[in-house]
């Protein structure tokens, strides 16, 4: 509650930055601060087991998760998840109002586009790159929490700890600042960002701009859950392709304990590494069954929370 209280009164959620943003572009019309946290902390909760079988995956994702099952009880599936909904209260409000912003500047939404607006493609990638970004970059410390109580589950269940270190979530917070310092939150942070804006060029963009070749088309019959669950379908496809490789090095940085490694040792992972290295079929799917039921829970609340406070489409 603290957090979600400091992320609402600073503006890192869509609620926050609600009065600055329609002060400064009267056209730019956000959802109160529950919308965009909202529709994500659902979406979280439902894909959220996949998460925790995907961190914890020596063996491939559905043979981890029965195997998570079974040592652990249904509760394993869902470890970490209360910084995973955390996360999500200012990662989530961030980047969707960073883009919907961005998008403003570029070009005002057309008249019966469903919201769009922004620019062609390129622009689109461009501000869906900065949003995930920016948006992640201030989610780091809580999803450094979640992969490490996620990674601590692995290590008791597999017999190397006689029991967990943290308590919970505030405690392996306190712990991490104790032992690392404070730049320890941010410990993974550049590949977690890196893979925060690949996600976003991916999601936002082809979300985006999916939905307005569709209500184009007119295969829907308008701007419905039909139209969004279809470029749901696509944006969580493209998300996935652009970040497997960021998401290996996010995760595996995040889930080791102890000081941070010199500079010069962090792995670095080029831009460009999506589409020079494809992703293997084992990490592809995973992450496409993680991504692809988040983006469609998603995208489909968050239109409706849009809708049934007025607010127009996205």
């Amino acid at each position: 509650g603290e957090l979600a209280g400091r992320a609402t009164s600073s503006g890192g959620g869509p609620g926050g930055g609600t009065a600055t943003a329609a002060a400064a572009m009267p056209g730019l019309r956000q959802p109160p601060t529950p919308a965009n946290p909202g529709a994500a902390g659902t979406a979280g909760g439902v894909v959220h087991p996949g998460q925790a079988s995907a961190v914890r995956r020596p063996y491939g994702a559905v043979r981890m998760a029965l195997e998570l099952v079974r040592r652990e009880g249904v509760r394993g599936l869902y470890a970490g998840l209360s910084p995973a909904l955390v996360r999500h209260i200012f990662y989530t409000g961030t980047r969707i109002t960073v883009y919907e912003r961005l998008r403003q500047y570029g070009a005002p939404p057309a008249e019966g586009s469903g919201g769009g607006g922004g620019g062609g493609l390129a622009a689109k990638l461009a501000m869906g790159l900065t949003a995930g970004a920016v948006g992640q970059a201030v989610a780091v410390p809580a999803d450094l929490v979640k992969v490490r109580l996620q990674a601590e589950g692995r290590l008791v269940a597999s017999g190397k700890l006689a029991a967990p270190r943290f308590k919970g979530m505030w405690d392996c917070l306190r712990q991490i600042v104790a032992a690392e310092g404070v730049a320890g939150l941010w410990r993974g942070g550049g590949p977690a960002v890196q893979r925060a804006a690949l996600v976003n060029l991916g999601e936002l963009a082809t979300y985006d701009q999916a939905k307005q070749a569709i209500l184009a088309s007119g295969l829907t019959g308008g701007d419905n859950v039909a139209a969004h669950a279809a470029s749901s379908v696509c944006s969580g496809f493209f998300a996935s392709v652009v970040s497997v490789p960021a998401d290996v090095v996010k995760t595996r940085m995040m889930s080791q304990a102890g000081p941070m490694p010199p500079p010069q040792a962090a792995p670095a992972l080029p831009l460009g590494a999506p589409f020079a290295l494809p992703p293997s079929a084992g990490r592809f799917l995973p992450t496409w069954a993680r991504l692809g039921p988040w983006q469609l829970v998603f995208w489909t609340t968050y239109e409706q929370a849009r809708k049934a406070c007025d607010l127009g489409a996205f």
